[in-house]
């Protein structure tokens, strides 16, 4: 996976530990997001995330990535390669610094993305949403996600899969 190729404009580097406080930041920045997804956002929670993978997957398939406009953490994609099959790409976490939002920088960071995950075979790009978060529904379909009809109950809330095919 050639990460750093996924954007054009923003550095992509793996995030790691050490950048939990800035990822923190980030994160407490979108509170509509966890009023829909708990738990409020905590070093633990973040540690947690770059450590979790689906079944079937190895810390070979993560790539816990920040996207940075240059020292200023502007997104973070949790990506797992070739699940659920290898020629799907996961998206695990999404979520771009609020202050950015609202100004099509989301979308076209998503478009960007789907476009240097083609080049590199992938043929579709799977996430999920919270079903009660009509914000991230509608951003999702804007960007050419489709529901899959699947669903998965946990924590107290739904995530519904969409999916966006590449080519």
């Amino acid at each position: 996976m050639n990460y750093a190729a996924l954007s054009e404009h923003y550095s992509v580097r793996r995030l790691t530990e050490a950048d939990i406080p800035m990822m923190l930041e980030l994160c407490r920045g979108n509170p509509l997001y966890y009023q829909h997804c708990p738990p409020e956002p905590t070093e633990a929670t973040i540690r947690e995330d770059l450590a979790a993978l689906p079944p079937r997957k190895t810390m070979e398939d993560k790539y816990f990535l920040g996207f940075f406009d240059g020292e200023e953490l502007v997104a973070v994609l949790d990506l797992i390669t070739g699940f659920p099959t290898p020629d799907i790409a996961f998206w695990g976490f999404f979520m771009l610094r609020a202050d950015r939002q609202g100004r099509g920088e989301g979308s076209a960071l998503v478009r960007e993305l789907c476009a240097g995950l083609e080049k590199q075979g992938f043929h579709a790009v799977r996430l999920g949403w919270v079903k009660t978060n009509p914000q991230a529904g509608a951003f999702w379909r804007k960007n050419g996600f489709a529901e899959t009809g699947a669903s998965w109950d946990t924590n107290g809330y739904t995530v519904v899969y969409g999916q966006k095919e590449l080519t």
